[in-house]
């Protein structure tokens, strides 16, 4: 990834590959971080265990995970209940958590490339996993404790994740944390408008660089596709 990166014509001051001051850069190296945000969230009384699997949430809601627009299942609130236990847990390992949040509550910021968005807590999207049942803390968490720590003020992803933005800023406020500003790119396409993603076997940069295209032209090409965008 870092050797196509460069390639591609793209350079960073830190990171996995160089160090840095905020280092670890590796997730799996920063466990202390991310449990120590989830005892912050367990003591301040934002998350409760969960004991639902994957099937009994499918079933509750009678409705296949591949209809749902990302990747989290929304949740019916089953063992919303337990919130008032959370502290008896010493570790989150043997169960999943999930953060409760504040039904109604309208999450808004704004996008430096999407604009102002809104979105609705407990509509838009339900209590969102925060540590899995596996012993590993979800992607929700992980970024947003990350960013915090590595001081990260502009975040620059997919459009894809525009919603999960409005679940990390509760994160944030959650933990006394302060955001970044968020731009949220189009995502790039194939031919029958599919955006290009490792599950379906996506053209990649390692692919598109072994058919002698030129970095400069990529480049270009990417900037074109943005403007349009825009228009």
């Amino acid at each position: 990834m870092f050797e196509d990166l460069r390639w591609l014509g793209l350079d960073w001051d830190e990171g996995p590959d160089m160090g840095g001051p905020c280092g670890p850069y590796v997730q799996s190296e920063r466990r202390d971080f991310y449990l120590h945000a989830w005892q912050t969230l367990r003591d301040r009384g934002f998350i409760y265990p969960c004991s639902c699997s994957r099937k009994d949430l499918e079933r509750a809601l009678a409705a296949p995970h591949e209809d749902q627009e990302d990747d989290e299942i929304p949740y019916p609130g089953t063992c919303r209940h337990k919130l008032n236990v959370a502290k008896d847990w010493e570790s989150p390992a043997g169960v999943s958590w999930r953060l409760k949040v504040p039904d109604g509550e309208t999450v808004s910021f704004s996008d430096l490339h999407c604009g102002e968005q809104r979105h609705v807590a407990g509509k838009d999207f339900s209590d969102f996993l925060v540590w899995r049942r596996d012993d590993i803390p979800a992607y929700q968490l992980a970024v947003v404790v990350d960013d915090d720590a590595m001081r990260i003020s502009e975040a620059v992803r997919g459009a894809d994740l525009l919603k999960s933005t409005a679940r990390q800023l509760l994160l944030f406020r959650a933990l006394g944390a302060r955001p970044p500003q968020y731009f949220h790119c189009p995502l790039l396409r194939d031919a029958g408008n599919v955006r290009l993603a490792k599950r379906h076997d996506a053209l990649s940069l390692r692919a598109i660089r072994a058919q002698g295209v030129e970095p400069e032209s990529l480049r270009e090409r990417f900037a074109k596709e943005i403007v349009w965008q825009d228009l």
